[in-house]
């Protein structure tokens, strides 16, 4: 039965208490100096995608339904990474590492390095974009369905890709240097992505082999309504989450210029 399959994974439980922990030490560090913090998106996130893994989702979406595997893409690399980076706003994301290990990275010139180049909207957006495509080529899509070592990594660069891309849109630090304009354009670049790749479901015969010749598919779903309905969530979410952001970003950049209209106008 499809409710007992729970796998309790323990590398991802242990992950998701190492996060935990790491954020309550800067929560607390934090709190002794009267400093803010968002504890609630961070926590939804960390369960989320422990869930995402751990719970039935992933039998189902294994060796059932691609509708499933497309929930649990669009929680690993969207929900997930935009409720941690709204849960590092502010202070708290220079706490995040124990002094001991932050002092030695904070010193290390190839570490800044690296961290500056994958913070450049044009690399995280890549990196972001790259995943996206490539885990959705049907032979790759495939092959991780197949090696649960490759899965893993499917689901480790879908989260890392949609941590950048919302660290680039969110700007989680006071040192952000995108406008909203320019953030305004990321997300909706994003969202014309998705929008090719949910377009491609709904054009195409069964894209992947894995999901055609399925015998119990849940529901009484066909193939073809399973993929549609796959395409249809990833077009839903990726409105609320990239759409809705470029939106209110887009409202932000265009009252600022029109504050500084209103001020260039004044004697």
């Amino acid at each position: 039965m499809i409710r007992h399959q729970w796998s309790f994974d323990p590398v991802v439980l242990a992950g998701a208490a190492i996060a935990l922990a790491l954020y309550a030490q800067a929560w607390l560090r934090l709190r002794r100096r009267n400093r803010p913090a968002h504890p609630l998106a961070f926590v939804c996130g960390v369960a989320v995608g422990a869930l995402a893994v751990v719970s039935p989702l992933d039998a189902v979406a294994e060796d059932r339904l691609l509708t499933a595997h497309m929930a649990q893409h669009l929680l690993l690399g969207d929900v997930v990474p935009l409720l941690v980076v709204l849960g590092l706003r502010g202070p708290i994301s220079f706490f995040l590492l124990p002094p001991a290990v932050l002092r030695p990275l904070a010193r290390s010139r190839s570490v800044r390095r690296a961290a500056s180049a994958l913070l450049r909207p044009e690399v995280a957006f890549g990196i972001w974009a790259a995943a996206l495509a490539a885990w959705h080529v049907p032979a790759a899509y495939d092959a991780a369905l197949a090696h649960p070592a490759l899965h893993a990594l499917e689901h480790a660069t879908l989260f890392a890709g949609g941590l950048l891309l919302w660290a680039t849109i969110v700007a989680p630090t006071a040192r952000g240097k995108l406008g909203a304009g320019r953030r305004a354009a990321i997300a909706a670049a994003a969202l014309v992505v998705g929008m090719a790749l949910s377009e491609t479901l709904l054009a195409t015969a069964p894209l992947y082999d894995r999901y055609r010749d399925v015998a119990d598919r849940p529901f009484g779903l066909t193939w073809a309504t399973d993929q549609t309905r796959a395409a249809l969530l990833m077009t839903a979410e990726q409105l609320a989450t990239l759409g809705t952001a470029a939106a209110l970003l887009l409202r932000n950049h265009l009252g600022r210029l029109e504050t500084l209209g209103a001020l260039g106008r004044e004697p």
